[in-house]
């Protein structure tokens, strides 16, 4: 047996990483002709298999050589608990793992893969014996004894981001929000660009009760910075860029109230309605309150919005159809707002049917295309 990897073995282990595995499986089976009783390269044959092969057959063939060699050697171990699971065999990896923990008990990785591993073990369990359906009470045991293996795997690898994760997770199904976020927090203090902590972290802070929409698209496009790959952030995104858009609506509908109360549209007990056609002036001054709505709540805001904000806007309304939609009914509303103040009508029937006609079609959908944020 040999004790430090020998040269072929460690050139296999890198075209692994590479994932050119029948280069390295070549490799390796010239190794073990030579020394049929090399488990490192045993080990290494097995995890190439797992690496482009479903069954596991083979990866588990590989880790039990290297067993009948050496049975406490923790690499073989490792691997062939993920080879059991690959196999659907994932119910005795809990053995092997414990094994680990016993011959290595210092070893923060073999507490942190069985704290990832064991609850979902209890799971498949559970669903086995009740029909193919896991029951909540059968997990809260395995998931506290889960989570007291990943609070030692952290004291024994205070750096090591996979303990912080397998943590995290626990807590989150737990239900342990303080716990989790605090999980999150020392993830990203040892991995700054972490995709899925950060995710986490900045959906937390855009859902939070009283932040706006610009808020919102904001502390997205700021961790997009970091970790631009992520789906779950740019989903965010999307959805604060679409309520930004939703807003737009609600201008135009503010600019139809404003042409309606313009032309005294609806008698009130105050007095007598105006008369009509209405002054040039008074139209012109309705025409100026109404641009300055616009600048201020639409030309204004968008100025000020991040440059990766502005292009998903221009993205979204051309990927999905409902901003389209928003949009067009933002451009009828102000078309029937701008008819009402600009024509010098002498009745009103017409400016009340532009009105309806402007207000209905966006009023019903203002609720209905809420999910479609999603």
């Amino acid at each position: 047996m040999t004790t430090y990897p020998h040269p072929a073995v460690e050139r296999a282990d890198l075209l692994i990483d590479l994932k050119r595995y029948e280069e390295a499986r070549e490799l390796l089976a010239r190794r073990l002709t030579e020394d049929p009783e090399d488990i490192q390269a045993w080990v290494k044959l097995a995890r190439s298999h797992l690496g482009d092969e479903k069954d596991g057959t083979k990866a588990l063939e590989a880790t039990e050589r290297a067993l009948a060699l050496d049975a406490e050697d923790i690499g073989a171990l490792f691997i062939h608990a993920h080879a059991l699971r690959v196999a659907g065999r994932f119910p005795e990896t809990e053995g092997v793992l414990r094994e680990v923990i016993r011959l290595a008990p210092d070893y923060w990785q073999g507490y942190a893969l069985l704290a990832d591993w064991l609850w979902r073990i209890k799971m498949v369990s559970s669903g086995q014996a009740n029909g193919g359906q896991a029951r909540l009470e059968d997990l809260e045991a395995p998931l506290r004894e889960a989570g007291l293996i990943a609070q030692q795997a952290i004291r024994l690898g205070p750096e090591e981001v996979y303990a912080y994760e397998v943590a995290q997770m626990i807590a989150g199904y737990s239900a342990n929000r303080n716990l989790a976020d605090r999980m999150d927090e020392a993830i990203l203090r040892l991995d700054p660009q972490h995709e899925q902590a950060l995710a986490r972290r900045t959906k937390k802070a855009a859902t939070a009760p009283g932040v706006k929409a610009t808020q919102a698209a904001t502390l997205y496009a700021d961790a997009l910075a970091s970790a631009p790959g992520s789906g779950p952030m740019r989903r965010g995104l999307d959805d604060a860029s679409y309520r930004l858009l939703r807003g737009v609506r609600w201008l135009a509908l503010l600019c139809l109230a404003m042409a309606a109360a313009g032309i005294d549209l609806f008698a009130t007990d105050r007095g007598p309605q105006r008369e009509l056609p209405l002054v040039l002036g008074q139209r012109l001054w309705d025409l100026v309150l109404m641009a300055a709505v616009w600048a201020l709540g639409a030309l204004l805001r968008y100025r000020r919005l991040r440059a990766g904000v502005r292009v998903n806007l221009r993205s979204l309304i051309r990927r999905w159809a409902w901003p389209r939609v928003v949009l067009g009914q933002a451009a009828w509303a102000m078309l029937c707002a701008l008819s009402i103040i600009l024509i010098p009508w002498t009745q009103r029937t017409i400016p009340l049917v532009l009105f309806w006609g402007g207000l209905v079609p966006a009023v019903a959908t203002i609720w209905f295309d809420r999910p479609k944020t999603r």
